[in-house]
This record gives C-alpha cells, sequence and structure tokens, in this order.
C-alpha cells in the first residue's frame, strides 16, 4: 500500500466505486487501435478493464510498491506497459509513437491526485497535439472551471485557453464515498477531445495567452487596467478600441473572439 505520508503529499484518493470505474471506461470509447495512457493506476480498478479494450495500455504509477503490484498483474500481458515515473514530467509527445495502429488514437484517462493536478493539466495541455482526448477525474471546482462559460465567477484563464483548443464537457460529479479514503470535497469527471485548430483564429498563441493571464491577473480591476499592468497604456487603448471591446468592462465578460481581437491589435502592425 502507498504510506500514509505519501498519499498526504500527493492527494491520494483512490477510486472504489465499481459502477462508476464503468461509466469511466465507456466515456473513453478505446478501441484495438488506440493507445490508452492511464495516469495514477493506483490499485488498478480501471487498468484490467481499460487493457481489456484499448490496443496498448501504458499505465503511469509513481508508488514503488504499487508499481511492483501492477506489473506484476501485467506480466503477461504484453499490450500493457507499466512504467513507475512521474505523471507530472512524463512525455506524452512519445506516446503517438506506440499506437498500435498508425491510424488509432492517442487516449489519456486518470484520477489525477489533487496536490499534482495542477502541474499534471500542465504537462497535458503542452502535449495536445499529441493527444486525442482525455477523461479525468479532477477535484470538482477544477473540473468547473474549466468548462465554465463566459459571465460566471468561475470563468478565468484556464477556461478560456482550454477551450480556444478542445471541446471540453463534465460528465458527472462524483462524491467523497467513491473514494478511499474519502477526500473532504467532491470530485467530477471531464472529457476533453482536443481540437487539430484552435477554436477562433489567434495569429500568435504565446501573445493571446499573455493577454489572457494578463487580463484575469487582477479580476477586480476594468480590462483597461489589467491589461496596463502588463502592455503599455497606449497599446491597450489602442488595441481596445480596434478590438472594439470597452475597456470599463471586466475579463470575465469577455469570450474567446473577443480575447483574440484584443491579441491581435495588441501584437500586429494594426497597434503600431
Amino acid at each position: 500500500m502507498v504510506s500514509r505520508t505519501r498519499r498526504q503529499t500527493l492527494g491520494q484518493h483512490f477510486l472504489v466505486d465499481e459502477a462508476l470505474a464503468g461509466r469511466i471506461i465507456e466515456a473513453v470509447g478505446a478501441t484495438a487501435a488506440d493507445l490508452v495512457c492511464e495516469i495514477g493506476a493506483g490499485p488498478g480498478i480501471l487498468t484490467g478493464r481499460l487493457a481489456e479494450r484499448a490496443g496498448r495500455l501504458v499505465a503511469l504509477e509513481i508508488d514503488p510498491a504499487l508499481h511492483r503490484r501492477l506489473s506484476t498483474r501485467a506480466a503477461a500481458g504484453a499490450a500493457v506497459d507499466v512504467r513507475l515515473t512521474d505523471a507530472r514530467t512524463f512525455p506524452y509527445e512519445t506516446l503517438a509513437e506506440l499506437r498500435p495502429d498508425p491510424a488509432g488514437r492517442v487516449l489519456v484517462v486518470g484520477n489525477l491526485p489533487y496536490a499534482a493536478s495542477k502541474a499534471i493539466l500542465l504537462r497535458l495541455f503542452e502535449a495536445r497535439a499529441s493527444i486525442h482526448a482525455l477523461t479525468l477525474m479532477l477535484q470538482r471546482e477544477v473540473a468547473e472551471r474549466l468548462v465554465a462559460g463566459p459571465g460566471g465567477r468561475v470563468y478565468g484563464a484556464l477556461s478560456v485557453l482550454w477551450q480556444l483548443w478542445a471541446d471540453l464537457a463534465l460528465l458527472e460529479r462524483v462524491p467523497p464515498g467513491a473514494f478511499r479514503p474519502p477526500p473532504a470535497v467532491e470530485s467530477a469527471v471531464i472529457q476533453v477531445v482536443f481540437r487539430a485548430r484552435p477554436r477562433v483564429t489567434v495569429e500568435d498563441p504565446a501573445r493571446f495567452g499573455q493577454v489572457v493571464k494578463a487580463a484575469f491577473a487582477q479580476r477586480r480591476k476594468t480590462l483597461w487596467n489589467a491589461l496596463r499592468g502588463t502592455f503599455p497604456g497606449d497599446a491597450v487603448g489602442r488595441a481596445l478600441r480596434l478590438a472594439a471591446v470597452d475597456g470599463g468592462r471586466r475579463a470575465e465578460s469577455l469570450d474567446l473572439e473577443e480575447f483574440a481581437r484584443i491579441a491581435r491589435f495588441l501584437g500586429g502592425p494594426e497597434a503600431a
């Protein structure tokens, strides 16, 4: 078993609800052509079922004791590769070359440790060009932030950046009793399907991200004041005017297209 100290450090709570595990497997929808990567395989409640559906399974586990147990169970299955590794730094970009069929997908599934979820999400986002879809268990607040639309208090930079590059759906909320030990908060299952192209036209993704993060850095400030913390005031004024966005609004009221227009005029020749 994982030591109590390791569980506390990672915020790890193991899924024990068999019915929920079955619904997650169905949501993943793996086929014999697909490579599935399981993050935090743990005791293996999903591992065996995923291996039955996928053409190949790469299971990531950070705990040596659990890794040994999973490796022993998987020894007879050549299509199961159990790796002792940290999902926060794993090179997900390398998974595409492991697909059993070149036309197959790379599907990532996992119950993310609360304390490591931010770093794992960032690593998955960076590797999005190599991944078709994610089916993840997250702390409910994080899941709701990812899928939130403009106008809500949880809509933020995370929402905008992920929705630019993916179609997201919150599949179901999960009570603490579905885990051992039960966490102090609710969880949620979210599905993310990455897009080949951004949802709206973005000429400079890095500049777009810079604008979005600056706009939400101080949520109580107007857009004009928030952006002036990162960009020159005269450039902000010109960009807002050309983008036809009222600088008196706040970041949570803007949609993707409006952020894209501001980024374009802050970085393009029109702002010169």
